[in-house]
């Protein structure tokens, strides 16, 4: 069993790294530019369809962009701490994969928006971009349960009660 820990370990280290980088490149990309990479038509169709779906203005656009390529930064933020928590507990223990998890929701809600307006419009290529990120998303989250359930002490250790032995319970209909 110790080398499916070490390989999940890696697994997930791998697709934070990912999220890093390009999530990471992408947000300060979008972030750098003055109109806030509404220029590149490629890479922000799904800005201008979820702004036809709300009939957003040019500056409900703009501020749309600016959201997302905050919570992307946020997301690419949170797997290069998970990155360095990894390398840092590598010798002593178990890292936090919370943090992780949590990222990792972020980076489904953002795919599931942004895979919606690519269906739409019915291009495959970007339904195809934003699907992989999906997938990997989804991979991570379950290597993590993987990884959490190996960890887990024995379930008989784990509970504990604190009611006396032979105690009566109670019960509202007494």
């Amino acid at each position: 069993m110790p080398k499916l820990s070490t390989a999940t370990m890696a697994i997930i280290v791998a697709i934070a790294l990912y999220f890093t980088l390009f999530w990471g490149y992408d947000a300060l990309r979008v972030l750098a530019s003055p109109s806030y990479g509404l220029d590149d038509a490629w890479r922000s169709q799904y800005i201008f369809g979820i702004g036809r779906l709300f009939s957003l203005e040019p500056i409900g656009l703009i501020k749309l962009a600016a959201f997302f390529a905050t919570l992307k930064l946020a997301v690419a933020a949170i797997c290069a701490y998970h990155i360095v928590d990894r390398f840092r507990h590598m010798t002593r223990g178990q890292a936090d994969s919370e943090i992780l998890e949590a990222g990792l929701i972020l980076v489904v809600l953002i795919s599931i928006a942004s895979v919606g307006p690519a269906a739409w419009a019915h291009s495959t290529d970007l339904m195809r971009e934003h699907t992989i990120q999906l997938l990997f998303a989804a991979l991570a989250v379950g290597l993590c349960i993987v990884e959490r359930v190996y960890i887990r002490p024995n379930a008989s250790t784990a509970i504990v009660t604190a009611a006396p032995a032979k105690a009566n319970w109670y019960t509202i209909w007494r």
